[in-house]
């Protein structure tokens, strides 16, 4: 009997190793640099505003490049492209590591190198998550995507934590980490065997950049999973109320902030972990729309809570029961997926979730600022069930589908 692939087996797989490796690094290089350039932006301007600029200088790419990034990565070398994206990762950090150190005080050329590593991460994402497919076999795509999860989910969670101690040594030791890190992610990629990838079908151009848009409209299950995913996390979002509620209705410490702030993120690397070994196989569809609702109703318990304790376990059970969402959204995307349009499409899941981070914050702090954090927080989980319900009866092709191994054989 032939034994199932898991997180540990996949990568033995030579190719698929060092894509990870490169994950790792890139991933936590960026973590680094978020927490020492928040630092010095604050230090430097004394500004919350100058702040939330260092997030949208380097989101803004991601949707204005959409069509361009994905077209790349469906018709170029998906390895070259992620080696060329280290080398202007390594460009633009080196860049804001310099300018960071003038005494001058002008915070608009690091916003210049921001986008220019915002433009890098655009091309990037979806080279890299079409190329991984790619690199193991089809069976091994479920393990493939929870190591990929749980590879990121630990930067997440570990990187604040080492940038922030980096950085309390010295600035350069934080920024030179980084950099390091970047080299060694753009060294793993030259060990990636070239893969061939399909050629493009279409004629022009245009139809080259718009084919993910319309394999989407005519996929239901592809555009099912992805918008329900995007729709759950941008009304569901608890993250930008934290320190509202750790302040005035758990009447918590700072300490315990980072307690809740974590709580989402182990609770997601610990089902990401659990996936690596036993992987979804039968039921994806139930079992998808399931966890959304889970989610939503952890929301909803979240805002209700005034208990730190049940606070931190809501919080926990959200980052679980999203994690098998993403989970299996992402293996579905992976199956259902032509090679040839594989990029795009994953572009435009790329922006969907940016999107939905980033507006989500917004509609978290806008609806607390209106309703109070308790009502927004639950009305929030109501959208999020009011959504589960909706996408069951608009995408009975998701709801329906079965096994995640089998999907493929059907398109």
């Amino acid at each position: 009997m032939t034994a199932q692939p898991n997180m540990l087996s996949v990568l033995r797989n030579r190719d698929f190793f060092f894509l990870e490796l490169n994950a790792f690094f890139a991933t936590l290089a960026a973590e680094i640099l978020t927490v020492a350039l928040g630092w010095r932006i604050y230090e430097m301007s004394g500004n919350a505003l100058a702040i939330g600029l260092v997030g949208l200088a380097q989101f803004l790419p991601v949707p204005l490049l959409v069509m361009l990034t994905g077209a790349f990565a469906d018709r170029y070398s998906r390895r070259r492209i992620v080696t060329a994206c280290m080398a202007v990762e390594f460009a633009a950090m080196l860049g804001i590591a310099l300018v960071a150190q003038l005494p001058t005080g002008e915070i608009w050329p690091i916003l210049a190198f921001l986008v220019l590593l915002g433009i890098g991460r655009a091309f990037l994402a979806p080279a890299s998550r079409a190329l991984a497919p790619t690199l193991v076999k089809r069976e091994e795509i479920g393990a493939a995507v929870s190591c990929s999860t749980a590879i990121w989910q630990c930067c997440s969670i570990s990187g604040p934590a080492l940038g922030g101690l980096l950085y309390g040594i010295s600035p350069m030791t934080a920024y030179g980490t980084a950099l390091v890190m970047v080299l060694l992610a753009a060294l793993a990629t030259l060990f990636i065997h070239p893969v061939p990838q399909k050629p493009v079908q279409e004629e022009s151009m245009l139809d080259a950049l718009m084919g993910g848009l319309r394999y989407m409209k005519s996929e239901k299950i592809v555009l099912g999973a992805i918008t329900l995913d995007l729709f759950a996390v941008l009304l569901g979002t608890t993250v930008a109320l934290l320190p509202i509620f750790v302040k005035d209705i758990l009447l918590a410490d700072p300490l315990e902030l980072g307690i809740l702030r974590s709580a989402t993120g182990v609770g997601a690397l610990g089902m990401a972990l659990l996936l690596g070994v036993f992987p979804v196989r039968r039921k994806a569809g139930p079992i998808m729309f399931a966890t959304v609702a889970v989610f939503g109703l952890g929301t909803i318990v979240f805002g209700l809570s005034h208990s730190f304790i049940l606070s931190v376990a809501a919080l926990v059970v959200m980052g679980a029961s999203d994690m098998i969402s993403v989970y299996i959204r992402e293996v579905l995307l992976q199956l259902w997926t032509p090679d040839q349009l594989r990029g795009r499409v994953t572009a435009v899941n790329s922006v969907a979730i940016s999107a939905s981070n980033e507006l989500g914050t917004f509609r978290a702090g806008a609806s607390a600022d209106f309703f109070g954090p308790v009502i927004a927080a639950v009305l929030g989980g109501v959208c999020t069930l009011a959504v589960t319900l909706l996408w069951m009866r608009w995408f009975p092709k998701l709801r329906e589908a079965d096994q995640l191994s089998g999907i493929e054989d059907e398109v």
